[in-house]
């Protein structure tokens, strides 16, 4: 097994990426990421190279996560503030409040999926991950992944519909 700083230094920005997708908030992640690699440094040694490191790192990580939300009983809530960045500077304050109830309503339906179309949509719209990264992360292949994806937008596209 590589030495913990090797690791880190190549996985700690695909475990970020993974854990701010899950949760939407930069605190809750940085302390997530850091519970991770705690983890993993107790527990390097069962780490059986069944898979990649990443997506062992992720599955730890979700776990956290899981257990967290279990603990706190928090709900998990999408950080529009993050979202807010991509929206053009031009845009005027009522095309804003549109874009994000728009938004949050996206995120809303998202929210209702089942686990895998539910991280793939996070990972991909969230995160900017290329399907390869996605299908290593989730330990899939990046055909699934994409498949995955165009699902759950058909899916967001037809509820949509049928609201109008």
């Amino acid at each position: 097994m590589q030495d913990i700083d090797q690791i880190y230094e190549k996985y700690g920005k695909i475990v970020y990426k993974y854990v701010f997708c899950l949760t939407g908030n930069e605190d809750t992640t940085e302390e997530i990421v850091q519970d991770t690699f705690l983890v993993a440094i107790k527990d390097i040694n069962k780490f059986r190279g069944e898979c990649k490191v990443s997506t062992w790192l992720c599955q730890i990580s979700k776990y956290i996560w899981y257990k967290k939300l279990k603990n706190e009983k928090l709900k998990k809530e999408i950080s529009l503030d993050e979202l807010e960045n991509t929206l053009l500077i031009e845009e005027t304050i009522e095309e804003n409040l549109l874009n994000k109830e728009k938004k949050m309503q996206l995120f809303k339906k998202i929210q209702n999926f089942d686990e895998d179309t539910r991280n793939v949509m996070y990972l991909r719209i969230l995160g900017n991950f290329e399907y390869t990264e996605i299908a290593d992360i989730l330990n899939k292949t990046s055909n699934w992944a994409r498949v995955v994806f165009f699902r759950g937008k058909q899916k967001l596209k037809e509820e949509l519909k049928n609201e109008k």
